[in-house]
């Protein structure tokens, strides 16, 4: 899809790259981790048909701004990159849909900035309250998360850029996709992470991140701030939905339990035989998830406590 045309937005201090297709609402795009801005190149089509479709590079990673400083990487930069560049864009409110760290990103975003965010798309990538939970008390979770150990570690960016990024290969594969990289698709990943600076960038969402398996009682101690944050800081207000690759061999299925604490108009869609790449392996089903969701009327949304599953 090479008729995609780069653009440049400088806020917060940063410089990102993002590309843009239509006119009309603003639908915002935040990939994850090892990603880029091209994950959401299936949902640019789509939506922007009807709507200003927007993917970005976040800061850190491939065209975006790659500050060296770990605590660059706060969220509480990260969501005002999101707000400020909404407002770049002459848009003050907006649709939010975010993957993997990228949905990390947007659950905060509209926690602090409720009257910006018009909806809430979140695909594989936990509420952090209910993460912490599971990081404390699911042995299974602690275990998937493992990698973020590593990841934390000076030793990350050698590890995984071995022979040709086999290693971030590796990481995606892990994961449980099914999705089959083209020869193509994979030379501009490599490009993306290839980038001075872009694999530090992204790894240092995880060296800034409290959320990961403690391994003292300071990290058990770091998790349990989060769920003793006032209640008011960790609800989502907005109307949300939630669509799950069960697959996902880093992030379980036990996320989903107890979100109705948090999200007051939620559900949730359930893929079974999809994976953490959801958005690689099924693009066209997930867009239609998408679409009927904006499609439906704030006034007869569902409640938490009849969330329906696919």
């Amino acid at each position: 899809m090479s008729d995609f045309q780069n653009q440049y937005a400088d806020v917060n201090g940063m410089r990102l790259h993002y590309v843009s297709v239509g006119t009309g609402k603003l639908v915002m795009f935040v990939h994850g981790f090892p990603e880029f801005w091209a994950e959401w190149e299936n949902q640019l089509v789509e939506f922007g048909k009807d709507h200003q479709a927007v993917a970005l590079d976040m800061r850190g990673y491939n065209l975006s701004s790659k500050p060296a400083n770990v605590e660059s990487y706060h969220v509480k930069y990260l969501t005002e990159d999101l707000r400020a560049f909404a407002e770049h864009l002459e848009h003050k409110k907006f649709i939010l849909v975010g993957h993997d760290w990228g949905g990390a990103v947007a659950w905060s975003a509209a926690m602090r900035y409720p009257e910006c965010v018009e909806k809430l798309i979140i695909i594989n990538s936990p509420h952090p309250a209910v993460f912490a939970r599971e990081l404390l008390h699911n042995p299974a979770q602690q275990e998937a998360s493992q990698y973020m150990l590593m990841f934390r570690t000076p030793e990350a960016e050698r590890i995984l850029s071995e022979n040709n990024y086999a290693g971030l290969m590796q990481t995606l594969s892990q994961f449980g996709s099914k999705w089959e990289m083209t020869k193509e698709i994979r030379s501009r990943y490599i490009e993306a992470w290839s980038r001075p600076g872009a694999l530090t960038g992204g790894l240092n969402y995880y060296r800034m991140s409290p959320l990961y398996p403690p391994t003292s009682k300071n990290d058990e101690e770091k998790i349990k701030g989060i769920l003793n944050l006032p209640h008011e800081m960790l609800e989502v207000r907005v109307p949300t939905l939630i669509i799950w690759g069960e697959l996902d061999q880093a992030l379980l299925t036990g996320n989903l339990e107890g979100l109705g604490e948090y999200v007051s108009h939620l559900a949730i869609r359930r893929i079974a035989d999809g994976s953490h790449l959801v958005t690689h392996e099924q693009p066209e089903f997930v867009n239609s998830l998408i679409r009927d969701f904006l499609n439906t009327n704030n006034g007869t949304w569902i409640s938490p406590a009849r969330v329906p599953t696919m």
